[in-house]
């Protein structure tokens, strides 16, 4: 592996009395000539290498099969006029379409295909008016998270160019009832305020349709501290206005008022509990996991808003976990996880359950998609064998049927899934599923994809996944680990993997390795991990911490520097997930796992893809660049770790449709060459060697 060559410098800082190594802290300077010469260089290195590695080109033309397809999102219905997003065959983006009624002529929205002639373009949020009769929109450059906001007549299909707001990255319009104005969360696009402080910023402001956005009312001014997020929402009615001060993924504050009033009041204070209101009928409706890990709701009276007027009207679940609630056809429909699995409730307003939505299997679902006053529902449901589908329902009656459905060029019935439990380093039983053809022989000898998370909150539930059935068809496993960290059991679950607890995560992922292993699924030379973002910490951790027990590593938009992640990107929005080594006690814990800081010379690590971005402005690519940099020149040309960049992409990726397919044609076209296995022809079996 001839890299371009990778200067060093004798940085060291000394942390509370520790020194700390940073050798490549060039490379986080992204406008530097030099830093551009040199992504350049990586990336036109791994292309060119990915380019060669036998059977790419079959892969590319199975995933084009795969990923261009007609699909439907579950409709919103707004008036009489309803919403929704299409894919299509031979598009590169879906296009939001509008009918008056169910069943009207179809017409187009909003077609970010025409937007840009490179695509580079994206469609952000969009949220009607109640009467259907305007839409606010994000446009995203580069698919990143900065967004401006658009508003547009439905009828015409004409942009306002008055209505023009920039400043959108965190906006999400709430419509007044009379459709002439919204709420918004406003961000100042002002190149002298440093990245990392930006989000204090955040103001909560009021637009008039047909104004100047520069003199749009401040409803909530800003809070001036860049770990917190401010966040808004109206009742349907427009009577009560909420103001969410968002801690971490832990907790939050909730204030309140009656429009037209002046001041916000408290209504629930998040001394280490998170908070969510639905205002209907003058009652609130407060899902929480205040003394409840597992999340309860209350209802009360803005009358007599004080906590102790509060009554529990739906209990703490002994066993699931409560993740969402809305309002929909004057009931509540509550979302439950049950080992990592979804369920559907349906409860009356004084919360008597009504019955459990009957779902086509074991899998992911979404919680009723629908109005408070609109008796008709949709739902979205998928599972590993399963591509999306589209559920109508009647929340009085109850009675479900297939709406809209995805059909793919394949034939999922050779697939099974199983769920597993293992034991983690301390013991704790830890969830895993595992998907393969069936009939497949357990001889240690199978290629296995292992994927996680274990952060934020944010649950791993058994949705469909394209992307990995030419993996499958090859004779390969795909495992997805429920790790601590994640929402799966509720706050207890997160808080397990939390602050100083973060090891336990991957104490997590090393235990479902070895479980993978000592059951003879694999062995370690042939289990492949993958982890973006939070997860890509997770599998960089994995790797320096537990280089033998791993045989490829595909890290995606990570961050993996913990000494230095707060000043970067959104960094400090993080430090109550993580912490900061600017405090003596978070330092000890962020250093001794801080990727980055272990990887050592001479140490054998696993090959290694890693997947960037050129326009994360969430996870600053910086990360991949310092780490891939430590990996090459630790192992010198012997060694495995290539850097792959998507150019016009965010943190999420590029939205085009052949994006996607490059991307995971080259993931997985370093995986076979890396285990030696053959592509899949079509949807044909290819056995691994």
């Amino acid at each position: 592996m001839a890299y371009p060559a990778t200067r060093s410098e004798p940085i060291v800082d000394t942390l509370h009395g520790v020194a700390v190594a940073d050798p490549y802290r060039w490379l986080e300077d992204e406008k530097a000539p030099e830093v551009q010469a040199w992504m350049k260089a990586q990336d036109a290195f791994t292309r060119d290498w990915l380019a060669k590695a036998p059977g790419r080109d079959t892969l590319a033309r199975r995933f084009r099969e795969l990923f261009y397809v007609d699909s439907i999102s579950a409709p919103v219905r707004y008036g009489n006029r309803f919403f929704y997003a299409r894919t299509h065959k031979d598009k590169e983006k879906a296009i939001v379409y509008w009918r008056e009624g169910e069943h009207g002529a179809e017409k187009v929205l909003l077609d970010p295909n025409t937007w840009s002639k490179d695509g580079t373009v994206s469609l952000g949020v969009w949220v009607p008016s109640w009467d259907g009769r305007k839409v606010a929109f994000a446009q995203r450059p580069n698919a990143a998270d900065e967004a401006v906001l658009h508003v547009l007549d439905v009828d015409t299909g004409t942009w306002s160019q008055v209505d023009v707001i920039e400043g959108g990255k965190y906006a999400t319009p709430k419509w007044t009832p009379d459709n002439k104005a919204f709420y918004y969360e406003w961000l100042p696009v002002d190149p002298s305020i440093p990245v990392d402080q930006r989000p204090g910023y955040t103001e909560v402001r009021f637009h008039t349709l047909g104004t100047d956005p520069k003199k749009d009312t401040v409803v909530h001014p800003r809070l001036g501290d860049p770990t917190t997020f401010l966040f808004s929402d109206l009742s349907r009615d427009g009577k009560y206005l909420f103001a969410y001060v968002v801690r971490g993924w832990s907790e939050n504050d909730v204030y309140w008022k009656r429009v037209g009033e002046k001041d916000f009041r408290l209504l629930a204070k998040g001394d280490g509990a998170k908070y969510q209101v639905v205002a209907w009928k003058d009652q609130f409706y407060v899902l929480t996991d205040e003394g409840a890990p597992r999340q309860r709701i209350f209802r009360l009276s803005p009358s007599k808003p004080e906590r102790a007027a509060w009554k529990e009207i739906v209990p703490e679940d002994p066993v699931a976990a409560l993740e969402n609630m809305t309002l929909v056809g004057g009931h509540l429909s509550l979302e439950y996880m049950r080992d990592a699995a979804s369920e559907l409730r349906v409860a009356t307003l004084e919360g008597k359950t009504v019955r459990t939505v009957q779902l086509p299997g074991v899998g992911a679902a979404s919680n009723l998609v629908g109005q408070e006053d609109q008796d008709e529902a949709f739902f979205l449901f998928s599972s590993f064998t399963t591509p999306r589908q589209v559920y109508k329902t009647s929340v009085s009656g109850g009675k479900s049927e297939l709406w809209a459905k995805v059909e793919l060029p394949a034939d999922t019935e050779r697939y099974t899934v199983s769920q597993v439990f293992y034991p983690s380093k301390d013991g704790t039983k830890v969830p895993l599923f595992l998907v393969h053809l069936k009939g497949l022989k357990r001889d240690g000898e199978r290629p296995t994809l292992l994927y996680g998370y274990g952060g934020f909150n944010v649950s791993m539930q058994p949705a469909f996944r394209a992307s990995i059935l030419p993996w499958l068809d090859a004779g390969g496993i795909y495992a997805v680990a429920n790790l601590r960290g994640g929402g799966e059991y509720g706050k207890a679950w997160h808080e397990a993997g939390r602050l100083h607890r973060k090891q336990n995560v991957f104490d997590d992922f090393h235990a479902a390795a070895e479980y993978l292993v000592r059951e003879k699924y694999t062995q370690a030379s042939r289990l492949a991990i993958h982890g973006g973002s939070n997860g890509g910490l997770l599998v960089g951790a994995a790797m320096t911490q537990r280089p033998e027990l791993y045989g490829a590593v595909v890290c995606s938009v990570p961050l993996l520097d913990m000494v230095r992640y707060h000043q970067f990107g959104s960094g400090r929005t993080w430090i109550l997930e993580y912490g900061t080594a600017d405090k003596p006690e978070d330092f000890r814990f962020l250093h001794a796992y801080s990727p980055y800081h272990a990887v050592k010379a001479g140490v054998r690590y696993p090959p290694m893809l890693m997947m960037s971005a050129d326009h994360d402005d969430r996870v600053d690519p910086l990360h991949a660049r310092k780490f891939v940099a430590a990996v090459q020149n630790a192992q010198g040309p012997s060694g495995q770790a290539l850097l792959r960049i998507e150019a016009n992409a965010g943190h999420t990726g590029a939205d085009q449709v052949a994006k996607a397919i490059e991307s995971s044609a080259d993931m997985f076209a370093f995986l076979f060459q890396t285990f030696g296995m053959t592509g899949p022809a079509g949807g044909a079996t290819a056995e691994a060697r």
